[in-house]
């Protein structure tokens, strides 16, 4: 398989009057076509490490390659315009516009992207995610979880090869949480794109192919076709170390 993703030597230093290390040489190869987990305790720089690989912050040092592509590189616009190009995202708090139906923020990305809103696209991936029938509903009349599913199509439309996905999970209740990782799964699955998911739920890392753990901005081991216990025993040694 080739890396979708890939992060070479990554650190990450925030200056708050005394400097702050989020991201202490970093090195990962995330492959397409599959679902990774990252996962560490608060502070371990998994949401840092998320974000340089995603473009939405650049590195102190080192270097971020997407699609075989360096990242870091380019200047800020042609990373925005990269970015816009080739990932999608899934946030906690969904980031959906309340004045917008559900198909409009289905296709804001395509539209800011100023590529063209193809709502025959946004509403096939709507109904492939249930969500056909309530296209042109506002986003407050919709559950939590439907929401969220909003998110992943629209981070869909685009037909990235890279989904970045913070605590997707973190404000549904348990039916809709494994509703969403079930989606997310599946568009590795089925629709054959790349999953870099932060978490610290886990029984929402048990759906990725890999784990990826990291501690004081540093690697801290990987686990393979994981388990929730798994995962939660690994979690459990690296906060009592």
């Amino acid at each position: 398989m080739t890396d979708a993703v890939r992060v070479e030597s990554l650190y990450k230093t925030y200056d708050t009057g005394t400097p702050v290390t989020a991201l202490d040489g970093v090195s990962a190869a995330f492959e397409a076509g599959t679902f990774t987990a990252v996962m560490g305790p608060s502070g371990s720089g998994k949401s840092t490490l998320l974000q340089c690989a995603a473009g939405l912050d650049r590195p102190s040092a080192g270097r971020v390659f997407l699609g075989g592509a360096e990242l870091t590189a380019t200047g800020d616009t042609a990373m925005t315009k990269f970015r816009r190009e080739r990932a999608g995202f899934v946030f906690q708090d969904y980031n959906l516009l309340p004045a917008l139906t559900v198909e409009q923020n289905v296709v804001l990305p395509l539209r800011l992207a100023r590529r063209r809103a193809d709502r025959g696209r946004a509403r096939e991936v709507l109904g492939t995610l249930g969500l056909a029938e309530r296209a042109g509903e506002l986003p407050e009349r919709l559950s939590g979880g439907q929401r969220q599913r909003v998110a992943v199509a629209r981070a869909l439309v685009g037909r990235p090869a890279v989904i970045f996905a913070d605590e997707p999970t973190g404000a549904l209740d348990l039916r809709s949480a494994r509703e969403v990782l079930a989606l997310l799964r599946t568009t590795v699955r089925d629709f054959g794109r790349t999953v870099i998911m932060v978490t610290h739920d886990p029984m929402a890392a048990a759906y990725a192919d890999t784990v990826l753990f990291l501690a004081d901005g540093r690697l801290a081991g990987q686990l393979s076709a994981p388990t929730a216990e798994a995962v939660a025993a690994h979690l459990t040694e690296l906060v009592a170390a």
